[in-house]
């Protein structure tokens, strides 16, 4: 394998990550384990609009999915980049680590350098569509 094949295995493999962990996050965690309005709750005591509970939640579904199916990465992945800073502020006070009470800032601040890297690699091998030919 030459060094473009391998940076396109690698950047699959990124892709279908984090897409499946964007769709955990919003269908499992949000929706089943604390409910959509469980969560637009918990953004109304950390000042944020709860609407914007439903805005993440739509946002991670469609951006999972685009993820996982290749279709529009870099910009699937620069649309998500702003919600996973806001969940970076919003688990800010609980301390680095997401094992902390209320989960820690590193796991999400994590998952936005993932998402970057994402827009600058590309969807890698099996990518339906993506704005911008490696």
């Amino acid at each position: 394998m030459n060094e473009a094949q391998l940076q396109s295995i690698g950047a699959t493999f990124l892709r279908i990550s984090l897409g499946i962990v964007l769709l955990a996050h919003s269908l499992y965690l949000k929706m089943m384990v604390f409910t959509l309005p469980g969560t637009a709750d918990f953004f109304i005591s950390i000042g944020l609009p709860g609407l914007l509970a439903y805005a993440t939640f739509f946002v991670e579904v469609a951006v999972g999915i685009a993820l996982i199916v290749g279709y529009q990465v870099r910009i699937a992945a620069l649309l998500v980049i702003p919600f996973l800073l806001g969940a970076t502020w919003a688990h800010s006070s609980n301390g680095w680590l997401f094992t902390n009470t209320g989960g820690g800032w590193e796991y999400p601040l994590f998952m936005t350098a993932a998402a970057i890297a994402q827009v600058f690699i590309g969807g890698g091998y099996g990518a339906l569509a993506d704005s911008v030919k490696n």
